[in-house]
């Protein structure tokens, strides 16, 4: 069995999430609850695993990184964009 499969499994389980954080976040107009750290601590994860894919075997796993990247980096410019709301 590939464990590239396990890898994937665990990011569109985190994609999941995401949009729903997303519109709280564009609804409400307020950034409150959400962490900058938390998030901007995500993103470096997410930027790590795309090297690793990059420097070690690059296999389609990349493009879901990719996606879980657009839509931290969307949360934290809402975040920061509606943090003194």
């Amino acid at each position: 069995m590939n464990p590239d499969i396990f890898e994937s499994i665990m990011l569109v389980c985190f994609g999941c999430a995401w949009p729903l954080s997303i519109y709280k976040t564009w609804k409400t107009k307020t950034s409150r609850g959400k962490s900058l750290f938390f998030l901007t601590v995500i993103l470096i994860g997410y930027i790590s695993g795309i090297l690793f894919e990059i420097f070690g075997d690059l296999n389609f796993v990349i493009y879901l990184y990719l996606i879980n990247i657009l839509m931290v980096v969307a949360d934290l410019v809402l975040s920061i964009k509606y943090r003194n709301n």
